[in-house]
């Protein structure tokens, strides 16, 4: 366990750092208001201090308070999450308008004084440092508005900007009884992370109203503990499929990322978990397949339990899910996350047809227009959102239902995904 002096001397750092970017940013933004009269230029400095040193306090507030037995899912911790993405990704934005007329005045610097070793008269009235350009600090203002305002949109009403995605596949050894199948998938739920029934309940009836054949969950139903989804019960029994509902766990469903007063507490709530599901009526599959039966025809379905590269958990078994199906059998797997495609999948000796994923949430930042995908997760994810086809094998990343850590959604927007099945 790291020790609470690491911990208070990270978070010491960490608002050096943030006090650091405060000050940078208020002399560009001192520039802005250099016409500005005395009264506009104090107004200005104070409200900008003021919102600072309140976020600096909440930050304060929430280290004396956080208990790691909680998960870290409370109102404090979704303000403080919330206000820090509000605060400082557009003053990063802000910055390198900064840095670029900084480096232009050092580098012209540099040649001013070169100029004044070589032309020592003619270079007598020449200044070192030129201020910084009210015109510069203007464009990087505007330009930081945008993902401020995006960023105000994203945590308001983004988080539940339901998206339909819909994909039609075709396959040559697609039994032809199930030509036509359609699929529902959710994926990364979080229901420890939503404030607003009704939006949910919402996103239920869209996901219902695809009328689709059967129904798949991809992992992380909770953020940590399971009586997350004490008062969502109601609303996720409502999921329906005339095929049923099969669901698997994600890295989150373990409650590793919480504290615990004994190991058998933690038992309890993974206990508590798998009794959830089948409350909720889904078929929770670990590590194991099942025959998926149409008009005669059947198809493999395997779930895996959560198996992640780069330090996740790896709880899954694939070769022990694998153990049974027939090697000629059209295959459809649930794997929490996409790494594990790419890791054990893609090119296994057996054909995995489709595999479907969530886990990556497309980082809930970025921009998704006119066939462009941009998003800060895909520095980690090769395969982060949407439909990959490698080796005749294809997998879909859902950008999941629900959002964790930053309390909203900007560009990537929550997901149902329909699928459709084509037989060829």
């Amino acid at each position: 366990m790291i020790s609470a002096a690491k911990i208070y001397s990270t978070i010491a750092i960490v608002l050096l750092i943030l006090v650091l970017i405060d000050v940078y940013v208020y002399f560009g933004l001192r520039t802005i208001l250099s016409s500005s009269s005395k009264k506009v230029k104090a107004i200005a400095s104070w409200i900008y201090w003021t919102i600072n040193a309140a976020f600096i306090a909440l930050t304060l507030y929430t280290a004396y308070t956080f208990s790691p037995y909680t998960g870290g899912v409370g109102s404090t911790i979704r303000l403080l999450a919330a206000s820090f993405v509000l605060l400082y990704v557009p003053k990063l934005f802000y910055i390198v308008f900064l840095l670029l007329e900084d480096v232009y005045r050092l580098l012209r610097c540099i040649g001013v004084g070169i100029y004044k070793l070589v032309e020592k008269d003619k270079a007598t009235d020449v200044r070192f440092f030129e201020s910084r350009r009210k015109f510069v600090g203007q464009m990087g203002a505007l330009i930081a508005g945008i993902p401020f305002i995006s960023i105000i949109y994203g945590e308001t009403k983004g988080k539940y900007n339901f998206k339909i995605h819909k994909v039609e596949l075709s396959f040559k050894d697609l039994p032809k009884q199930f030509d036509g199948l359609t699929i529902t998938q959710i994926s990364d739920i979080h229901s420890g992370s939503f404030d607003d029934r009704e939006e949910v309940k919402r996103a239920v009836k869209m996901a219902n109203g695809l009328n689709s054949d059967i129904m798949f969950f991809t992992g992380d139903l909770v953020n940590n503990r399971s009586d997350e989804m004490d008062t969502w019960m109601d609303v996720f029994k409502e999921l329906k499929a005339p095929m049923g509902v099969y669901s698997i766990l994600g890295n989150h469903d373990y409650g590793d990322y919480v504290q615990w007063t004994s190991i058998a507490a933690k038992e309890a709530n993974m206990e508590k978990l798998y009794r959830i599901h089948k409350e909720l009526g889904y078929r929770l599959m670990r590590n194991e397949n099942l025959k998926i039966e149409r008009n005669g025809a059947s198809i493999e379905l395997i779930g895996i339990e959560n198996w992640g590269r780069g330090g996740f958990s790896k709880y899954g078994d694939f070769n022990k899910a694998l153990v049974g199906t027939s090697p000629d059998s059209f295959k459809i797997l649930l794997s929490h996350d996409p790494t594990q495609w790419e890791e054990q999948v893609m090119n296994h000796p057996q054909q995995i047809h489709l595999t479907l994923s969530g886990h990556t949430h497309g980082a809930q930042f970025g921009v998704e227009i006119a066939g462009i995908k941009i998003s800060p997760v895909q520095l980690r994810y090769k395969r982060w959102a949407g439909l990959y086809l490698e080796n005749n094998r294809y997998l879909y990343v859902n950008r999941g239902l629900g959002f964790i850590g930053f309390p909203g959604r900007v560009g990537i927007w929550p997901e149902i995904t329909s699928i459709t099945l084509k037989s060829v």
